[in-house]
């Protein structure tokens, strides 16, 4: 039996990783998979990494479908190669077991509604941003001026300026900064 958790996220905007939230399920489990990737896509190492795992007689157990996969179309092809290989799956949230048929048909209705979830979001976030961009409230991305950006990118790969200090004369998160590093 494994356990497989994905991304979620807690408050002010923040992600962690939530692996205990089903602990019972964790302590039954005899190998644990947690991915930091969100379920919007299966291009993930520890899914894939699962997947090759995976023998029959194996039980897949996710706290909800929407960390397994986000929409339906990907959700089946998982659900394909688990079935395949003669592998169960199980949902906690939703309380979904696919070995049986109910669990089957259950699941086509879940991921559906997962998929409408997660395209309700996406057109909420474009309509605030299309609010706020009126209001003149949003700008996008600022674009880095190169010429500026390069001077600072070798005093900080000579040592002469920590990262802290060229985020600052940049005007970037760190992240940004070490993005551009590389």
């Amino acid at each position: 039996m494994f356990y497989v958790d994905w991304l979620c996220s807690c408050q002010y905007g923040r992600a962690k990783q939530c692996a205990s939230r089903s602990a019972d399920a964790v302590a039954r489990c005899g190998k644990v998979y947690l991915d930091k990737a969100s379920g919007k896509n299966t291009n993930r190492p520890q899914l894939c990494e699962m997947l090759r795992f995976a023998r029959q007689g194996d039980t897949v157990v996710v706290e909800s479908i929407s960390r397994f996969a986000r929409n339906t179309r990907d959700l089946l092809e998982l659900m394909e190669q688990l079935n395949a290989k003669e592998v169960g799956f199980v949902s906690k949230k939703e309380a979904l077991d696919t070995t049986t048929p109910t669990g089957k048909f259950m699941l086509t209705v879940f991921a559906a509604v997962a998929e409408l979830e997660r395209e309700y979001i996406l057109q909420r976030q474009r309509e605030g941003i299309a609010i706020a961009k009126q209001a003149g409230k949003y700008q996008g991305r600022k674009p880095i001026d190169r010429a500026t950006l390069q001077p600072i990118l070798n005093e900080y790969r000579k040592g002469l300026l920590t990262a802290t200090q060229a985020t600052r004369k940049i005007n970037v998160s760190k992240s940004t900064f070490y993005r551009l590093v590389k």
